[in-house]
């Protein structure tokens, strides 16, 4: 079940975000900005979290958001799914659950930032294989040799 964040589950998306290797503690620490603004602010407006939960236990969120100053492009600020689950297809279902909320919240550009560093192939390759194509590069963006690699789903 794909449901909105709630305030007991900031703590359970924690454990989950540390588990994830390719996260550094600093990308933890922003992942955890914005699960707790989500998590303790439910009338906010900026970062809209959902959660993958199967049998009480949170598998997956993704944390999605309208892009100040446009008028339709909405952000995939993050997407993580358990790297322990046996169960497969968390990822694209919190995927499509996120392009169901862009729509509906007609949204006509989806765009989800990453890494060029190789520990990030699997993570390009999932956006490539649900139909985002990559629509800008920034050279040295995180640091020399790590660029950022913008992918883009147009809606219309």
């Amino acid at each position: 079940m794909i449901r909105k964040i709630e305030q007991a589950d900031a703590s359970k998306i924690e454990k989950l975000l540390n588990k994830i290797s390719n996260f550094t503690s600093s990308e933890v620490e922003v992942a955890m900005e914005l699960v707790n603004i989500a998590a303790n602010n439910p009338m906010q407006k900026e970062y809209y979290l959902f959660v993958y939960e199967h049998e009480k236990k949170i598998l997956g969120y993704h944390c999605t958001g309208k892009r100040p100053l446009t008028d339709g492009v909405f952000d995939l600020y993050w997407i993580v799914a358990d790297p322990d689950s046996k169960i497969k297809g968390i990822g694209k279902s919190l995927l499509d659950h996120a392009e169901g909320f862009v729509k509906e919240s007609k949204g006509r550009w989806f765009l989800a930032e990453t890494s060029s560093k190789e520990n990030y192939s699997k993570t390009r390759s999932f956006y490539l294989r649900n139909k985002f194509t990559i629509v800008a590069e920034i050279n040295d963006f995180y640091s020399i040799g790590d660029h950022l690699i913008i992918f883009g789903k147009y809606f219309y």
